[in-house]
Order: C-alpha cells, then structure tokens, then sequence
C-alpha cells in the first residue's frame, strides 16, 4: 500500500472543488502540493462530470470547465483494468453505483477510501480487517493528519 495514495469519492470531491468546504483545507492542500496521490478511475470521472452538471448545483458552462480541470490537475485518472481472477475480493456495497471507489481503490493499492457515504463506511472495518484500506469519513482523515503532524513537531 502506498501511504499516501488515497481515492476521494463523488461527494467529498464536491465539498473539495465546489463548495470549498474549509474543513477539508488540509486535503486540498495535500492534494495541491503533491503529497498526496489521488486516484480514480474513467466511470467515476464520469459520475464526476455528471454531478457537475445538476441543476441545483447552479454551475454555469466556465465554472463546470473550470472545476474539472482542477478536478483533472489534482486527481490521476486510470483506465477501466481488464477483469482479473486473481483480483482480491472485495465487500459488496449496499450501493452498486458506489462499488467501484472499493475497486480503484484495491486496483491501485490506495491507502485510504476518504467518503461520507454511509453505504461504503459500514465496510471499514472489513477492509481493514482485510488488510485492504481504510475507510474513513473526511473529519477522521484530517484529525488522523493533524495527529501525525502534531506528532512529528513534538518530536
């Protein structure tokens, strides 16, 4: 596992780049200096894209432009793999359509699937179990990194 490679899904992504929720100031930044290695894949660019595009969100064509180039400039996006026999198993999720951050996730040897997603929270404890990842909500991500950053000053 790569410690700091991480998968963010759909909705931390909007709290990221749309709402500049500043409680995830620490990720963006990571994200931003190249600390972190964030990961997805084309079908959840593609979710990505169309989330973009709600209604209630109220984003003009230059603002849906603007924030997929930012979203493009600090997420690597991966190819679709070709399915494997040999890929470790994986928990169902409750949510199909959530699935495949687990898959990039065990694809690309992620660290950490940061979500607020109920459905993919309640498999923590299985990956981890597992070996797998971590799953964590955005507030435990970043009190994690101030922990360790806490940490290393006292030292």
């Amino acid at each position: 596992m790569i410690p700091n490679r991480i998968v963010i899904d759909t909705n931390v992504c909007l709290d990221l780049f749309v709402f500049r929720d500043p409680r995830w100031s620490l990720l963006l930044q990571g994200l931003q200096s190249g600390e972190l290695d964030a990961i997805t894949r084309e079908d959840c660019r593609k979710e990505w894209q169309i989330v973009l595009g709600y209604s209630h969100l109220k984003l003009d064509t230059e603002q849906r432009a603007k924030i997929g180039e930012e979203f493009d400039a600090l997420i690597r996006c991966h190819s679709l793999p070709a399915s494997s026999e040999e890929a470790l198993k994986l928990p169902v999720c409750k949510d199909k359509d959530d699935q495949k951050f687990l898959e990039v996730a065990r694809d690309h040897q992620a660290a950490v699937l940061i979500t607020k997603d109920k459905a993919l929270l309640k498999l923590a404890k299985r990956t981890r179990r597992e070996g797998l990842f971590a799953i964590l909500t955005p507030e435990t991500w970043t009190a994690s990194q101030l922990e360790y950053q806490t940490s290393r000053t006292a030292a």
